[in-house]
């Protein structure tokens, strides 16, 4: 028979590392969070905070001057699929006044959406965003190699060598990088298309691989992240939020345990199957 948790028990479950707690309301990295409790950045019940404090809901957490409040539920995290032109930055600021991916998202009252990764300002195609910040931690990691997927054309045509040195590494100014894949997809006149796949996340990867064998990237299009796709009826410039039974399959698709989420009551648990974009 299992025992039943006492209220010491359940008063010390509900207490977590300052580091993860504010992580995973997308406040940050754990390492950037670190960073700023070393900066003296952050601030518990008035006093200074420090790394490995442990916090829970009934806390005053301020950081950078804002007041964070933490909550004993973690409610099952929202999902957002984005389909980003050319001309807009991922960033909720811009010194240049450039348009945000951010002003085209649905208003959240108590979360904030996390970008899941970025696309340079030149680029199109798929972005995910969540209200999770473990998740969008878990999805950027290098060490998890998630697989990107763009549609690349370029002024010119590769031969099979060209093809097969891409695959097997180019020396860039940052180190050696490489596509996991690249199929040729054709094209008309001196434009060619080229579907690649890649598993690292640095700036620029793509266009810089092509560049260092003399091609231009005139469109680069980003076509899956993982396992989720860019929905072909999802226009440029629309969002779609996956469902709740989907966002629990990319939960578990990711090793996260569904027991430690609520679900709550919301309005796109009707959307139909044709949406989920895997």
């Amino acid at each position: 028979m299992a025992k039943k948790k006492s209220q010491d028990d359940l008063k010390e479950s509900s207490l977590m590392r300052i580091q993860k707690a504010l992580a995973q309301l997308g406040v940050g990295s754990r390492r950037g969070i670190e960073k700023a409790i070393t900066e003296n950045r952050i601030e518990v019940n008035n006093a200074p905070a420090h790394i490995g404090q442990t916090v829970s809901s009934k806390d005053k957490i301020v950081f950078d001057g804002k007041l964070i409040r933490l909550s004993d539920e973690t409610l099952l995290p929202k999902i957002l699929l984005y389909h980003k032109p050319d001309g807009e930055i991922v960033s909720k600021s811009d010194p240049k006044n450039r348009p945000s991916v951010f002003d085209h998202l649905p208003r959240l009252k108590k979360e904030k959406w996390i970008a899941i990764g970025r696309l340079d300002f030149n680029t199109s195609g798929l972005l995910i965003f969540t209200t999770y910040g473990a998740l969008a931690n878990r999805l950027m990691h290098p060490r998890y190699e998630i697989e990107r997927e763009y549609s690349v054309r370029v002024l010119g045509e590769l031969t099979e060598i060209q093809m097969r040195q891409l695959t097997e590494g180019v020396l860039l100014d940052d180190g050696q990088a490489r596509l996991e894949s690249i199929i040729f997809e054709g094209g008309e006149g001196a434009n060619h298309w080229y579907k690649v796949t890649i598993r690292e996340g640095r700036n620029r990867e793509v266009r810089r691989l092509f560049e260092k064998l003399n091609f231009t990237v005139s469109r680069l299009i980003r076509v899956r992240f993982g396992q989720i796709k860019l929905p072909s009826h999802l226009k440029r410039g629309m969002h779609l939020e996956l469902t709740q039974k989907h966002v629990k399959e990319v939960l578990k698709e990711h090793n996260f345990e569904l027991n430690q989420f609520k679900t709550p009551q919301i309005t796109n648990k009707k959307k139909s199957k044709k949406n989920y974009p895997f």
